[in-house]
């Protein structure tokens, strides 16, 4: 037994957030641990990385007792985490996270830099993950290479436990394989991985024990050979989902957004396509496709080098988001920490981030009316826990923070939203909300670009899908007539 945690509990300010919880895992085990968000996974992720101290309970390694007082005793110990939100240092290079505290230097005392370029390539190509230049800024990688940067970082610690917290959550294809390909060598070498996803089907497929936790608390421990998505799904909600997509809707109306011959030098090129109103349109593509990039220049945040945007019929061209706003655009970012919310600011703040004027009283804010608002967002998307409005948005948990994202948007009432990864990091009760919450929005008129990885996502959620693959248009498919291997084949550059 490389690792047992014994009636953890552990509480905030007297509120508690785990009750108990009991964990073990074996060298060469894949022990995954699911539940629903807010269900208390984030803390014992934090506690197992020593970032955050247990308020009761025990922790042993090895047979013997330990006590992690930080991340470098967590560390000392053999243990790495992979967060879900990422913690590079984006005006560092590749190579530079990777090995930082830890570069080559010359007898003159300066930094080897070959030597470390090498060597991170060596750390890349050794997980799978060749093709990143680790001279490159990590912050100009796309948020699923940045995943693979992060992993790479904590193996270079060759770790006895390995801590991922919803690894795959951006990655897809080729990547995504890569991944579980990794997860299996590491086992085969004795490393007790804990995986922490809300993608169930994956889950299922990769771990060797299942451990689920419902509001602090273990529901049951089961091996994925006498375990359906189903019976996960009923022991993380309480309930058992019958329909986790909604039914389709009727045809759709007008044109919402036309784009035409859109592209930006080095992205995508000569895109076009139409959302109507009332229709879910997918966008799926591997990484690299421009999927991303080209929802930021629709919406503004990015200066077009040819083509054109067009709201309904309206100007077009937009030339910042807030004139993409103006004539009825939102768009929920993929990474909402770091462009979707202010995360020391409180929940009220950030929902009525996008429209001051919502709560204006002549030229003054009334304080009144923006609590009002700001609660019937809340109920009206169930962001938990309810009295949250005055809460910093960093204290929420992720499918709560993407709530509040949604809600931000939701309240300058568009006429077109685009969604980047919606359910990145949302479990799979939360997702059914957030599929249905879309569902009522396309039938209230609204025309809804849904950006996603997820293949059975995409097909189950929209009308018709779009697959990129390096920056063009590859294919349109409607959805219920289509396949995930013709989804794919399109994304890698194939006739289907």
């Amino acid at each position: 037994m490389i690792l047992e945690l014994r009636g953890v509990h552990k509480h905030y300010g007297g509120v508690p957030v785990l009750h108990g919880v009991d964990l073990a895992g074996h060298g060469g085990q894949v022990l995954a641990v699911v539940g629903a968000n807010g269900a208390g996974k984030s803390t014992l992720i934090r506690i197992l990385a020593g970032a955050q101290p247990m308020s009761a309970g025990e922790m042993w390694m090895d047979g013997e007792r330990v006590e992690l007082r930080s991340p470098h005793d967590a560390h000392a110990r053999g243990i790495r985490t992979v967060y879900q939100e990422l913690t590079l240092v984006p005006e560092l290079s590749v190579t530079e996270n990777l090995l930082m505290g830890d570069l080559p230097r010359r007898r003159s005392g300066l930094i080897d830099w070959p030597a470390a370029h090498a060597r991170s390539r060596e750390l890349l190509e050794d997980i799978g993950f060749a093709g990143i230049d680790p001279r490159t800024p990590a912050g100009r990688l796309s948020v699923a290479r940045q995943q693979m940067v992060e992993i790479a970082k904590a193996l270079a610690g060759d770790p006895r436990v390995l801590v991922l917290d919803e690894p795959s959550a951006v990655l897809a294809g080729a990547d995504l394989e890569a991944l579980f390909a990794l997860v299996r060598r590491l086992c085969e070498r004795g490393v007790l991985v804990v995986y922490v996803s809300h993608r169930l089907a994956e889950v299922l497929e990769l771990a060797t024990s299942i451990t689920v936790i419902k509001d602090g608390r273990v529901i049951g421990t089961t091996e994925p050979a006498s375990t359906s998505e189903a019976d996960l799904i009923g022991m993380m909600a309480g309930r058992r989902l019958e329909q986790i997509y909604p039914g389709r809707r009727g045809e759709p109306g007008g044109t919402a957004l036309q784009v035409t011959g859109l592209s930006r030098a080095g992205e995508f090129d000569d895109v076009s396509f139409t959302l109507r109103e009332g229709e879910i349109v997918g966008l799926f593509g591997l990484v690299g496709s421009g999927r991303s990039e080209l929802a930021r220049c629709v919406f503004g945040a990015e200066p077009a080098t040819a083509g054109q945007t067009r709201v309904a019929g309206g100007r077009g061209g937009f030339r910042s988001p807030g004139q993409a706003i103006a004539a009825g655009l939102a768009l929920v970012t993929e990474d909402r920490k770091r462009s979707g919310l202010v995360l020391g600011m409180s929940v009220l703040d950030n929902i009525t981030l996008a429209t001051p004027r919502a709560a204006r009283r002549g030229p003054l804010i009334d304080a009144g009316r923006r609590t009002q608002i700001v609660g019937t967002m809340v109920e009206r998307l169930d962001i938990r826990p309810p009295a949250c409005a005055t809460m910093p948005a960093v204290q929420l948990s992720g499918g709560n923070q993407q709530k509040v994202v949604l809600a931000k948007w939701l309240l300058a009432e568009p006429r077109v939203l685009i969604l980047d990864e919606p359910t990145r990091g949302v479990d799979m009760a939360t997702r059914v909300e957030i599929y249905r919450m879309i569902d009522g929005l396309a039938r209230q008129g609204l025309g809804v670009l849904l950006i996603s990885s997820d293949l059975t996502e995409v097909l189950g959620a929209t009308d018709r899908v779009l697959v990129m693959n390096q920056g063009r248009i590859t294919g349109e498919v409607r959805s219920e007539q289509a396949t995930e291997e013709q989804l794919l084949t399109y994304a890698i550059g194939r006739a289907a």
